[in-house]
């Protein structure tokens, strides 16, 4: 899942990094419990490798929230990654949840198709469930979305977005996996499952949905990504490159379009040459073509 081109950061140095940043924020915040949600992906897997390694595992609460649509490998995966991290686990189940919001909205979406609002709605609906969580157990909510998501707006307001806390929010997804890789090979006992190393990532919001349905490959979408946003490349220059027009100038659009998303993100943990947040400078609105 990378490319001699994909944003580099020296593995060992980046994990070190965001355990020291996780454990100094979360005290600053008045926070001594962390909790997440886990999809059986890598992203939630490596946050919560890193939150476990930061204030230890038994401050850390694993959420899993199976929905029709969720794989039972991803269910598995998720357990035993908790069980090789040492951290609790709560199995909450989202069926009843998604059965009542289609009943309440039964009328006003009446004639219309399913499409992206009923899969925002199952983020959503998660989201909550976490934010009860955060409440009631004065827990530090973390997010686990990474930088190559959060550039292109792959996240869902007030759903996977929700929490306190973005832990890999500048981590591109081709360096997610490097540490993640990196975590097992440097340990003496294998922390993160291989099926989630290498099972394709999906949100798993629809039957046999992937990233890359809506996305490019990450290798390619990470390489455009670090020459626009880190190296202010226009799309001119990237093309030049040699990467695909009509690839290049849909991912800057989606950049464009994304920052409204991006202004209610969650603060995330600086790791790159230029992070969202105060380092990144854009209107909420801007026009889309081109």
């Amino acid at each position: 899942m990378s490319s001699p081109n994909a944003p580099h950061l020296d593995t060992d140095l980046a994990e070190r990094v965001l355990v020291a940043f996780l454990r100094d924020e979360t005290k600053r915040a008045g926070f001594e419990r962390l909790v997440l949600g886990l999809s059986g992906g890598i992203d939630s897997a490596l946050t919560a490798a890193i939150a476990s390694e930061a204030l230890g595992a038994d401050q850390v609460l694993g959420v899993l929230m199976p929905s029709p649509f969720s794989s039972r490998g991803s269910v598995d995966d998720s357990l035993e990654l908790a069980a090789n991290l040492g951290i609790r686990t709560l199995v909450l189940p989202i069926n009843d949840a998604m059965e009542a919001m289609d009943r309440t909205l039964a009328e006003p979406f009446a004639g219309t198709a399913r499409d992206a609002t009923e899969e925002n709605i199952q983020a959503r609906i998660r989201g909550n469930l976490l934010m009860a969580l955060s409440n009631k157990r004065s827990a530090l909510l973390l997010t686990t979305g990474n930088k190559s998501e959060l550039a292109v707006g792959y996240c869902t307001l007030y759903g996977d977005m929700s929490g306190g806390l973005g832990v890999i929010a500048d981590v591109p997804k081709t360096m997610v996996y490097r540490v993640a890789t990196w975590l097992n090979e440097s340990s003496a006992r294998r922390r993160i499952p291989e099926p989630i190393l290498t099972k394709a990532p999906s949100a798993e919001l629809r039957p046999n949905q992937t990233d890359q349905d809506s996305l490019p490959p990450y290798d390619v979408l990470d390489d455009i990504l670090q020459r626009h946003i880190e190296r202010h490349e226009p799309a001119d220059e990237i093309i030049a490159a040699g990467f695909d027009p009509a690839t290049v100038h849909r991912v800057l659009r989606l950049v464009r379009a994304a920052e409204f998303k991006r202004k209610q993100a969650a603060p995330g943990l600086k790791v790159t040459d230029r992070a969202f947040g105060t380092g990144w400078r854009m209107p909420i609105a801007a026009r889309l073509d081109g």
